[in-house]
This record gives C-alpha cells, sequence and structure tokens, in this order.
C-alpha cells in the first residue's frame, strides 16, 4: 500500500511540474513511458558487489527489471541544448551482487524481493548538434533525487549517460545509465538502466499551421514551412510579405503579379491584359505597326499617323497632294499650287474669248440676257480653280469723253464680278477694275478695231 502512495506521490508531482510550467510559451516538452532496470554491482565496493564497471553488461546475474511498465518521466528543454528531466521509477531487489553458498562454489542472491522506488531531477545536456543529426541525440546529465528501498530512504547524487534515436520529429526510443551515488551509507550506491519511449509535445502554434511561435516569422497567420510560418494565400511560391499580388498567383519576375498574355506586361499595368501586346503601348498590340493601339486605331491594319486617328492621309483626287494639304481635295491640281489645277494660259486665252463676247445695253452696264449662256462658261471654268483669285477688267473705246468711258468701263467691269458673285463664285476670288479708254487692243479708227476695244477681260490676278 505504501508503494501505491509513493508512485501516485511521483504521479502528483510531475503533474503538478507539468501544469505549473505549462503556460510558459513556445518551450516543447517530452513524455517518457518505459522500464528500468537496477544493478548494484558494478560500484567499487567489496563483495557481494564488485569493481567499477565489472559485468557492466552481465543483465542474467545483475540487473534487477520489471517486466512492465516500471519508469515515467516529463521533460521540458530550457535552452541552448539543456533540457530539465523529473522522472518516477519502480522496482523489485531480488538480485544483489554475488555470493557464494555454503559449499563455497555457487553464486546465489542474498536478498529477499525488495521494493524498489525513486524520483529524480536531473538536467542534461544535447549533443545532437555536434553530430549534425535529425536523428542521433547523445547527452549528459547531472541531478539528484530519493529512492526508497523498502522502509529505508536517502537522497543521491546522479550522473547521467544516454542516447535517443528520434524515429519522428516528435517520437524517439530513449536508452540511457545513471549512477546514483547515495548520501547516506545505509542505502547502496548502484546504477539505474533505463528504455523507454518519448514524446515531445507542447508549445505555443497560435495560428494552427503545426510550426511553434517561437520558430514561426508568422505567428498570428497560418503559413508554409519553407515560409518559416508565414502564409502564400495565391500558392505562386511566393509568401505573401514579398508579393506584389498576395491574393492573385503570378510570377517571380513580376514579384508574384500574373502576365496572363505572357507579353511582359503585369496584369495591373496591362491595359489590354488577354491579349499580348507591347510595352510601350502598356501591353496592347498594334497590328500595323503604327505606334497606335488597335483599340485607338481607326484602322488598325493599315499604318497611319495619330493626327489620323491611326489612318493614313487619303488623296481622294488622285493628285499626289494628301487631302490634309489640298487646298483642292476633291480637284486635281499640282504639287506646287498645294493640290489645286493651276490656270494655264490656254485656259487663260479661253476665258477671255468668252468674256469678250459679254454684250452690254448701249452706253450702260446692263448686261444683256443674251450673255447668260457664255456667263454660265465662264462659271463653270472658274470654279475649276477654286484658289485662283481673277480680276475682271473693263475696257471701252475711245468714242465719248475720257471721264465717260472711264465710270463706263468701271461699272461694266463691276457688273461682271457681280453676276458671277451671284451665282457661285466666291467674291474673295474676284476684283473688278475699268481702265476706260487707255488700253485699246485695236485702232479706234475704225468700227472694228472700236468694236473689239470695247471688252472685259478676266485676267488671273498676280
Amino acid at each position: 500500500m505504501k508503494n501505491l502512495s509513493r508512485l501516485f506521490f511521483v504521479m502528483v508531482l510531475l503533474a503538478s511540474f507539468s501544469n505549473a510550467n505549462a503556460q510558459d510559451k513556445n518551450n516543447p516538452w517530452a513524455f517518457s513511458l518505459g522500464t528500468n532496470a537496477v544493478d548494484v554491482y558494478p560500484v567499487g565496493e567489496d563483495l557481494p558487489q564488485g569493481e567499477w564497471f565489472d559485468e557492466y553488461f552481465n543483465a542474467n546475474d545483475h540487473w534487477n527489471v520489471m517486466p512492465f511498465l516500471s519508469r515515467i518521466a516529463i521533460s521540458r528543454y530550457l535552452s541552448d541544448g539543456f533540457t530539465f528531466t523529473a522522472a518516477g521509477s519502480l522496482n523489485r531487489i531480488s538480485k544483489f551482487g554475488d555470493v557464494l553458498d555454503v559449499n563455497g562454489d555457487e553464486l546465489v542472491n542474498n536478498v529477499d524481493d525488495l521494493t524498489y522506488f525513486a524520483v529524480d531531477g536531473t538536467v542534461s545536456y544535447s549533443f545532437k548538434d555536434v553530430f549534425n543529426s535529425n536523428i542521433i541525440d547523445p547527452y549528459l546529465g547531472v541531478g539528484g533525487g530519493y529512492t526508497w528501498v523498502d522502509e529505508i530512504g536517502a537522497g543521491t547524487l546522479n550522473g547521467t549517460l544516454g542516447i535517443k534515436f528520434w524515429l519522428s520529429e516528435s517520437v524517439a526510443i530513449d536508452l540511457q545509465s545513471a549512477y546514483k551515488h547515495s548520501f547516506e551509507d545505509y542505502l547502496v550506491k548502484h546504477f539505474q538502466h533505463s528504455a523507454g519511449i518519448t514524446f515531445k509535445f507542447g508549445g505555443v502554434d497560435t495560428d494552427g499551421d503545426g510550426i511553434y511561435d517561437n520558430e514561426d516569422a508568422c505567428p498570428e497567420e497560418a503559413g508554409l514551412e519553407i515560409f518559416n510560418g508565414c502564409p502564400d494565400s495565391d500558392n505562386d511560391g511566393i509568401q505573401d510579405s514579398k508579393d506584389d499580388c498576395p491574393n492573385t498567383a503570378g510570377l517571380a519576375e513580376f514579384n508574384g503579379c500574373p502576365d496572363s498574355d505572357g507579353d511582359g506586361v503585369v496584369d495591373g499595368d496591362d491595359k489590354c491584359p488577354t491579349v499580348a501586346g507591347l510595352k510601350s503601348l502598356m501591353g496592347c498590340p498594334d497590328a500595323d505597326g503604327d505606334g497606335i493601339a488597335d483599340g485607338d486605331d481607326k484602322c488598325p491594319n493599315e499604318a497611319g499617323p495619330s493626327a489620323n486617328g491611326g489612318c493614313p492621309w487619303p488623296d481622294t483626287d488622285g493628285d499626289g497632294v494628301l487631302d490634309k494639304d489640298d487646298q483642292c481635295p476633291d480637284v486635281a491640281g499640282t504639287v506646287a499650287n498645294n493640290g489645286c489645277p493651276e490656270v494655264t494660259q490656254e485656259v487663260q486665252d479661253t476665258l477671255n474669248e468668252y468674256a469678250k463676247t459679254i454684250l452690254f445695253d448701249l452706253g450702260k452696264s446692263t448686261i444683256k440676257e443674251e450673255s447668260e449662256e457664255v456667263l454660265a462658261d465662264i462659271i463653270s471654268i472658274l470654279n475649276k480653280y477654286p484658289t485662283a483669285k481673277f480680276t475682271v477688267e473693263g475696257h471701252t473705246d475711245s468714242t465719248g469723253s475720257e471721264k465717260l468711258n472711264q465710270n463706263l468701263s468701271e461699272s461694266r467691269a463691276l457688273s461682271v464680278k457681280e453676276y458671277l458673285v451671284d451665282n457661285g463664285v466666291d467674291a474673295f476670288r474676284l476684283s473688278s477694275k475699268g481702265f476706260g479708254e487707255a488700253k485699246p487692243i485695236a485702232t479706234n479708227n475704225t468700227k472694228a478695231g472700236r468694236a473689239q476695244n470695247r471688252r472685259v477681260e478676266i485676267n488671273l490676278a498676280n
């Protein structure tokens, strides 16, 4: 009953130790279950004990082992490779060294079945980093405890040598041997060997991503191990803190942003994200290569200037002068005359042949009705040269006074001009002038000559 109460005491002690420290954030714990063996022989004493480490592995003759769970321990990692372990163990002692029987030739045990119970605390140091291994984990430890053998109990100073073999990140096989030196003569020095399974637990994982907070670069956000616990929301292999587009999968070359059409312009800057285009046009295509994006190009398949919406300038009259520069876009002309037809001497002569036939009422500027046909021909000719300017000139013979003739020539020239304007010729292109009898083209001494001098001329203005 006493042994059961002692075991209960150890379990309460371990549980209280765990509860007292479990709130210490980010410190992993380990729990071990196993068996133990007590050996009082190789401790450097006289018979029935033996010399130091003599028959150290003679488990059959010297080791006291219980065939079921007989040791429990809980450990807390401290820092820099150091761990504190509290352990409780139970055993039965029936082998106590070597003695001779009464005949002096047979080794026998000389103790009854004694109850063994121990509580120990150990600070150990792991050499795992020295071996640079994730599996092999040797350690050394020192500590103390209290051991009862039946009704006898005493404190001990302990030294421990052990090794763990980590089967996974959280499970290990733990083998150790501890020397326990008693502070009282009535409790023998002894070795205690143990073997068990260790389970690591504890630590805080606030975001539940499987990475403890002390190793988690983003403890408040669930993340990935490859990014030290930081998230990659769009699963593009770039952690969110370095991803310019954390919610849309993208490419490393664009800091995690996508380029859907593969034109080298990220979607966020691409005005045409679904169609491959040019960087110079913010990712939009230019089929005709005129420097204007197809979406803004009125003629996307025909190169043209931006001033004309991407379309080539037309040359409606086909005279080699583009409409934008052609002062007469609907009438073929010459480059020298800005796309307008030039008035040739032949045209000039034709105009004056017609003009000479314009008839007036005698001594007046009133145009006779029968001249309308020839005036229509003159208008037709003038409209072929929409930018040319002309002067309507009036002339008389020498009959009458010079002043009268001057006034008559001016009024007849003006009358012709007004007729032309009233019938569609731009007034800006026409001027009128009278010369009276000053410029005869024939003699005024004959009737035929005077008839030639009474005339109207339409000449190209200088």
